[in-house]
């Protein structure tokens, strides 16, 4: 059968950077660091004290206050930066086809602060089982992409994809997927995460997976330098909407990039940590490759996982190193993380968009708090430390793995 063509042609953001797309953008090309001390809590007796939070977020603002009381901080997210996006693409006039138009997210938790909040409270109580009527509604992950279903009213498939970190690019897959196979004309995919409460700071502290540098939480997600001590957590989400191309031609739909591929595969190694030669990071690499019809040398920029922990940044390397050659020498790579923290099952959404605006803008944003170069990371790499570099980006991969061995890789193009 003929495979459709699949363009992007809306997006949105909520982010530590920017509470809009524009922000977004503007704030990682300026290498701005989203990290502070947490507001969200009382974080004095906690290992890490600092987050990436999104800031000057009022539900109010966007949902009168019943309804916002409905939804957990994840699925508000999730619902805001998908109205900035469908309202970007133009998509939803009178006589479009609904039925055709589908909602696939990611989110690697969900409603991490109802569920907290609701068991706190119980424990709180005399074991008499007082609980929100809207805590099961609230908490499961699939909210997300039902509420922005029925927000307007789009009844193709609508689902929400759970592979940790790995959620918003699996998102971003499968919706390429179904509008290829010429199921859907189009989809609102990405992801959102709302963890920076007790529960998520908590656990991965128990894990020793975050940063603990309270001390300058600015400077502490410093992916590949030699004193990286561990991701800093965000939180906010990114939502695309992917059309099928002959659709959006006829519509007269502006159109930001074309996706060429997705690759997905499993390290079949640990439940949280990387496989060591990062092998699962190069499978899904070759898969997207080869599902695009690309070789190393038709890649510009990889907009890396670098998350910022001492194992997890030079297996990618290593893979990418093995699968690029002497191209990875001629390659921008950067690890935007180092800005926005890690949004867990919404990083695939917000890295998704930083590789299609460096595709449309030709620039690459920066990996930024880059003090010492680490030894076991071959400092001939173009990592565009600290400041953004301006090049000619015909196309991008952007590479989301999370716990479990979930590895995931994304190809953007010019359209032309």
């Amino acid at each position: 059968m003929e495979l459709r063509r699949v363009v992007v042609t809306g997006l949105g953001a909520l982010t530590p950077l920017g509470n809009n797309l524009k922000d977004y953008w503007e704030g990682l090309v300026s290498g701005l660091s989203g990290a502070a001390p947490i507001t969200r809590f009382d974080a004095s007796k906690f290992k890490t004290q600092f987050a990436c939070e999104v800031k000057g977020f009022n539900p109010e603002d966007f949902f009168d206050r019943k309804e916002a009381r409905k939804m957990d901080p994840f699925a508000q997210f999730a619902l805001v930066c998908s109205d900035e996006a469908v309202k970007d693409s133009g998509l939803l006039t009178e006589g479009v086809d609904r039925d055709r138009i589908g909602v696939i997210w990611g989110s690697g938790i969900g409603g991490l602060k109802t569920f907290q909040d609701e068991c706190i409270g119980y424990g709180k109580g005399d074991g008499t089982p007082r609980f929100n009527p809207f805590f099961i509604p609230k908490m499961i992950a699939d909210s997300a992409a039902g509420l922005i279903s029925m927000r307007h009213t789009l009844r193709g498939p609508s689902y929400v994809t759970v592979s940790a970190c790995a959620s918003g690019n699996n998102a971003l897959i499968d919706a390429f997927n179904y509008i290829r196979l010429g199921t859907c004309t189009a989809v609102v995919a990405g992801g959102s995460e709302a963890a920076i409460y007790e529960a998520g700071v908590g656990g991965f502290n128990a894990l020793h997976a975050m940063s603990t540098r309270n001390d300058d939480p600015s400077t502490a997600s410093r992916p590949y330098d030699k004193d990286r001590d561990g991701f800093v957590l965000g939180e906010g989400g990114a939502a695309v909407i992917l059309e099928d191309l002959e659709h959006a031609k006829a519509r007269g739909a502006r159109i930001y990039a074309e996706v060429l591929g997705g690759g997905m595969s499993s390290d079949a190694y640990h439940i949280t940590a990387p496989h060591p030669e990062g092998l699962g990071a190069e499978l899904c690499m070759k898969h997207a490759m080869r599902e695009a019809g690309m070789s190393p040398k038709d890649i510009d920029y990889i907009n890396t996982h670098g998350t910022s922990t001492p194992i997890g940044d030079p297996q990618e390397v290593k893979a990418i190193q093995r699968i690029f050659g002497e191209e990875a020498y001629r390659l921008n790579i950067s690890a935007t993380k180092s800005m926005t923290g890690h949004l867990l099952g919404g990083a695939g959404a917000i890295e998704g968009v930083a590789a299609i605006m460096a595709v449309l803008t030709d620039t690459v944003p920066p990996t930024i708090n880059h003090f010492t170069d680490d030894p076991d990371i071959d400092p001939r790499l173009n990592f565009t430390f600290n400041v953004a570099q301006k090049r000619t980006v015909n196309a991008a991969m952007s590479n989301t793995f999370g716990f479990g061995g979930h590895n995931t890789s994304v190809i953007f193009r010019k359209y032309n």
